[in-house]
């Protein structure tokens, strides 16, 4: 069953926390790298539990890392880490928190050369899944074939977050540029 299909299930404050994501953000493009990074922080911290339980825990993940602030995260001390360790509104892994550091480091190194990190994704667009996690695995740490999968179709770069019945699709498509646009050629 698709995410789509799965949330017409739902009911409640847990139907209503998954529909505002899947309809105003699954699959849309993002523009400013450190809401990209603050996604691929999500996906990163959601392996092992469930996408609601990330969901829940958002606006705590916000005030964790400084709002997604790349630059902000990538000067974390071990100070920081501590505090990330002991703030029961996150999850609390080790790998995970050092993980986000040192990515938000990655991303500054992207920005220089780039100019962004959604260039770096555009330069290398389109690309294969398996490619995609290849080169995520080359340049970040905690990043294995469903955090990617799941960052890259979360953002638009790999076809599949909706199925093409469901009324958000279109809108999707039509946030893209057309260099986004899914490939029927492509695994996505």
């Amino acid at each position: 069953m698709t995410y789509c299909g799965a949330i017409e299930l739902m009911t409640g404050d847990r139907k209503a926390l998954h529909k505002k994501y899947h309809d105003k953000f699954y699959g849309f493009p993002i523009h400013d790298d450190n809401e990209l990074f603050g996604r691929l922080i999500m996906e990163i911290n959601q392996a092992g539990l469930s996408w609601e339980t990330i969901l829940k825990k958002e606006e705590s993940f916000r005030k964790a890392y400084a709002n997604f602030n790349v630059r902000k995260v990538a000067a974390f001390t071990q100070r920081d880490v501590n505090r990330l360790l002991s703030d029961p509104g996150i999850i609390r892994n080790r790998l995970k928190i050092n993980a986000a550091i040192e990515n938000a480091k990655t991303i500054l190194r992207l920005q220089k050369e780039f100019g962004s990190f959604e260039k770096w994704l555009e330069h290398h667009h389109p690309k294969t899944r398996d490619e995609w996690v290849k080169l995520f695995k080359q340049s970040f740490r905690f990043t294995g074939g469903e955090i990617v999968n799941e960052f890259l179709m979360s953002t638009g770069y790999l076809s599949g977050a909706h199925a093409e019945d469901c009324k958000v699709y279109k809108a999707v498509l039509k946030s893209k540029p057309m260099w986004r646009q899914p490939s029927r050629s492509l695994p996505g």
